[in-house]
């Protein structure tokens, strides 16, 4: 375990947990029960290329807490990928499915892999040789992962025809975000988007009177941000900020977001939209609106920043897009955050949805599995509402939902007799 005890991102991670450990009064023994993860598989992945060379990979994955359930997380293909970064994302996997009560542990996986750089048949290759590494310790019961940074539905396609190929068992629930055709769902497209938009509207009408008529600003407009500005918009918020890499545009009369999302897929990006006031990136970010979604970079938001915010609401799309010092400066001036943790977990919830179809034999049509999310995103936002209300109300929304979900493993780990 030395390399993850020496790194930043886990060492980030361990930190909040004993800052959130001393305002639940936890011992220094569940503290350390908890920093550290269940199992951590490390393989070599070897491939055979279309040079006839044989290259060789380095891939992981992070099992940290089972106490709610199977492990639970995706599996990316990047250049920078390590032990430490796979542990630490496994960890926050375990917070969020706590606090979106799933019957899940959290799990994480990865590759240290530049997918650009191989040929379609070696992404193949590799995916099947990760599952070959690593399939005695997946499985619907055990471990599930799904997509994440460069998977996606074909990558799992790959991992589950592996997977019954080696074990005999036509088990689809194993894997999830996998092709409708494999028993995915159509929702999980805009799950993310979906939940984040449903977080939004619940947290607009406990913080600034509603959602109807309120001011949106959207920075980012990928699969995320396009898909929050749409349910946005279909819920009576008006959208009146956008922006992609290239910059954004804004219009205090509205945008429309289909016209943006068809200029974009033509032009290229949003700045080509024919309306609006052209802005950057850091304009957009401190521009008049009620809420803002910040959905594509992390630390985006920032102490020199934060104090020219003029949201009211700020709904976290991205992963980790303010930084620790935003946090404090907004929460001091009042600006509502919430955090990453609830308002991007409606693609996980996807996953949760897909995984049970699967289970019980496609049964659920994508109406309800669409409410399904709705359902369980509004219900999470609710109970982290009611938890910071009488428990934390001095503190910011980030650190009780963090306590809310650490809370709910331990009290778990508790009843099992695990601590």
């Amino acid at each position: 375990m030395e390399e993850v005890l020496s790194s930043s991102l886990y060492t980030q991670q361990v930190k909040k947990l004993y800052k959130v450990g001393e305002i639940l009064g936890l011992d220094s023994e569940t503290l350390e029960v908890l920093s550290q993860p269940e199992r951590v598989i490390q393989v070599k992945v070897q491939i055979r290329g279309s040079n006839g060379k044989i290259k060789t990979f380095m891939g992981w994955r992070s099992q940290h807490n089972s106490a709610l359930g199977p492990y639970k997380g995706g599996v990316r293909f990047h250049p920078n990928v390590t032990q430490d970064e796979v542990v630490a994302l496994s960890m926050i996997m375990t917070w969020k499915n706590s606090l979106l009560q799933l019957p899940y542990g959290g799990g994480k996986g990865g590759v240290r892999v530049d997918p650009r750089s191989l040929t379609r048949e070696e992404v193949e290759q590799l995916s099947r040789k990760y599952v070959q590494a690593l399939y005695k310790y997946l499985g619907s019961d055990l471990d599930i992962p799904a997509p994440d940074v460069n998977t996606d539905s074909q990558v799992m396609a790959w991992f589950l025809d592996e997977y019954i190929k080696i074990t005999g068992r036509v088990d689809f629930a194993v894997f999830t975000g996998k092709p409708v055709e494999l028993g995915g769902i159509g929702v999980r497209l805009y799950s993310t988007g979906l939940g984040v938009a449903t977080v939004a509207r619940e947290a607009a009408g406990k913080y600034i009177g509603g959602v109807e008529g309120a001011r949106v600003i959207v920075q980012g407009f990928g699969n995320v941000g396009y898909y929050a500005a749409k349910f946005l918009s279909d819920m009576g918020a008006k959208i009146v900020g956008v922006s992609d890499s290239k910059g954004g545009v804004i219009s205090e009369s509205g945008l429309d977001v289909e016209k943006v999302k068809e200029v974009k897929d033509r032009t290229g990006s949003v700045v080509n939209y024919p309306e609006g006031k052209k802005v950057s990136n850091d304009e957009l970010l401190i521009s008049n609106c009620d809420i803002l979604i910040p959905a594509a970079l992390e630390n985006v938001i920032n102490k020199f920043n934060a104090p020219k915010v003029k949201a009211k609401l700020i709904v976290e799309g991205a992963n980790g897009p303010l930084t620790a010092d935003a946090d404090e400066i907004l929460w001091g001036r009042g600006v509502i955050v919430i955090p990453d943790i609830l308002a991007n977990a409606g693609g996980v919830v996807g996953s949760y949805v897909e995984w049970a179809n699967n289970k019980m034999g496609e049964i659920i049509n994508d109406d309800e599995a669409r409410k399904l999310i709705i359902d369980r995103m509004s219900n999470a936002f609710r109970s982290l509402y009611e938890y910071h209300e009488k428990k934390m109300g001095d503190k910011d929304l980030r650190t009780a939902a963090m306590a809310l979900a650490v809370d709910r493993v331990v009290s778990a780990m508790k009843a099992r007799g695990l601590i």
